[in-house]
């Protein structure tokens, strides 16, 4: 199966530093991500676009120096992502599954990124023990079934900032029951298109009383 190529202008577009951490990321992932259970072989091919890249669509929604969870980071989207291109905020990545968490604390300690704690833990174990400012989840599941897991995590006024596909607004309208239980203020669906790759995506914010 084909690698997917470097997108081209990285360097303009995230600056030095951040542009070679986020390309070494994807050399470890080609390297390695297949072998330890992270990716599937078909994954490579769309490496930038679907994951790298894709992951950055929650950036703009995470405040200055504020502090961010993600739900099942599993190979590290969008969390380690994030870690790499904001450097100003305190990462927690949170996997129930070993072979993820030591990954995600082998990238961390080779690219040398300092932002990030990982916890290997299912994420009820933490509640009432970490809180974000903001909460993330990829690829984990509906909304229905993310928000008992996340917003207990949240902080008061915080959000739930969650990378969906095309159903973000009939997911929303099937949670509307769990939204009330778990304290949501509101509920917005936003299309956000993504530097360096062809299709934009969908981000579901949630804001928590």
């Amino acid at each position: 199966m084909s690698v997917e190529r470097i997108p081209d202008h990285g360097v303009e577009h995230f600056g030095d530093t951040v542009w070679d951490q986020l390309v070494h990321f994807s050399r470890l992932l080609e390297s390695e991500g297949e072998l330890r259970g992270l990716i599937g072989p078909r994954e490579l091919d769309k490496i930038w676009s679907r994951h790298i890249l894709n992951s950055t669509a929650i950036v703009d929604f995470v405040p200055q120096k504020s502090t961010l969870i993600d739900v099942g980071s599993g190979a590290g989207f969008p969390g380690l992502v994030t870690a790499i291109v904001r450097p100003d905020v305190d990462i927690h990545l949170v996997d129930s599954l070993g072979r993820r968490t030591e990954w995600l604390s082998y990238v961390i300690d080779t690219l040398g990124i300092d932002n990030v704690t990982v916890h290997n833990n299912r994420a009820e174990e933490l509640h009432g023990v970490l809180y974000g400012d903001v909460v993330t989840a990829r690829a984990v599941a509906a909304l229905k079934k993310l928000l008992p897991w996340t917003m207990p995590l949240v902080k008061s006024h915080g959000q739930l900032v969650a990378l969906k596909g095309g159903r973000a607004e009939q997911e929303v309208d099937e949670a509307h029951k769990e939204l009330r239980k778990y304290s949501a203020a509101w509920a917005e669906v936003h299309d956000v298109d993504v530097w360096g790759a062809d299709e934009g995506t969908r981000v579901v914010v949630v804001e928590k009383l």
